[in-house]
């Protein structure tokens, strides 16, 4: 495949193989979930823990794109950046929320996304353990609960009074972005914590009216992006950085919702 712009039957294989990639990163995780294994610490300002369960879940998507795509590019949390020569790259996060994954709480997932020419072009998000997989593309976003599929939707518009919310910590919000937050949280009926990446995935199925992050990185948020906007909602940003690359991140059902909690943030 040499152009990075695909027509709807690459698009769908390409999707079927980011739900094997899911798969077989399960496969190397889960066993290492709710045991207790050793926590190692990256070098970063926050304690930010690593196990052997995120390594080994990368270990087995990248051995699948560089055995079946060998000309795709690769940006992982864990092993780097691989080059490609396809205009096709793959962002994976095998175990976003590992500070959850540590203390057994079920809201860690693996994130895997396609970039097309620095465009996301679809998305998964897997939570084996409680049996939730998530998926999209630009021909919509589904939902596969224990076998079950379905096609997900954003909810209706509501206004920004009558919203829900969701996202990590408020801890995470420093300096201005504390304040903006703070504003918007008073101004939502109600907002949510200790999501980590389910909050967007819940907004993307209707469960929610925005879903946020601060400081993200793209591998937290790349796969994401495909499953909102196939499902209706939309993504930007509070800060005028760009979405696709990390950031400060904050996602809408709608386009009106979202200017009204830009406008919030911002008062």
């Amino acid at each position: 495949m040499e152009s990075a712009k695909l027509n709807s039957a690459q698009l769908n294989a390409l999707t079927s193989f980011a739900l094997t990639l899911a798969e077989a990163a399960a496969g190397e995780i889960l066993p290492h979930f709710r045991e207790n294994a050793p926590i190692d610490i990256k070098a970063a300002e926050t304690w930010d823990p690593v196990t052997e369960g995120d390594r080994a879940g990368e270990r087995a998507i990248r051995h699948l794109i560089e055995k079946h795509h060998p000309s795709h590019g690769i940006i992982g949390e864990e092993f780097g950046v691989k080059d490609g020569t396809s205009g096709l790259t793959w962002i994976l996060d095998p175990v976003d929320g590992t500070r959850a994954f540590v203390i057994g709480l079920p809201t860690w997932a693996t994130l895997i996304a396609l970039y097309a020419d620095g465009q996301p072009v679809l998305g998964v998000m897997s939570q084996p353990f409680v049996g939730d997989t998530f998926h999209g593309n630009r021909e919509g976003s589904w939902l596969n609960h224990r076998g079950k599929r379905q096609q997900i939707r954003v909810a209706p518009h509501r206004n920004l009074a009558d919203c829900m919310g969701g996202t990590t910590s408020p801890h995470l919000y420093k300096g201005s972005s504390a304040a903006a937050f703070e504003r918007l949280r008073t101004s939502v009926k109600s907002m949510r914590y200790g999501l980590d990446c389910y909050s967007f995935s819940l907004m993307a199925a209707g469960h929610l009216d925005i879903a946020m992050d601060p400081v993200l990185q793209i591998y937290d948020i790349a796969a994401l992006i495909p499953i909102i906007q196939g499902a209706g909602g939309v993504v930007s940003s509070w800060t005028d950085n760009d979405p696709r690359q990390g950031g400060n991140v904050i996602t809408a059902s709608s386009q009106a919702l979202l200017d009204e909690a830009l406008r919030a943030m911002d008062a």
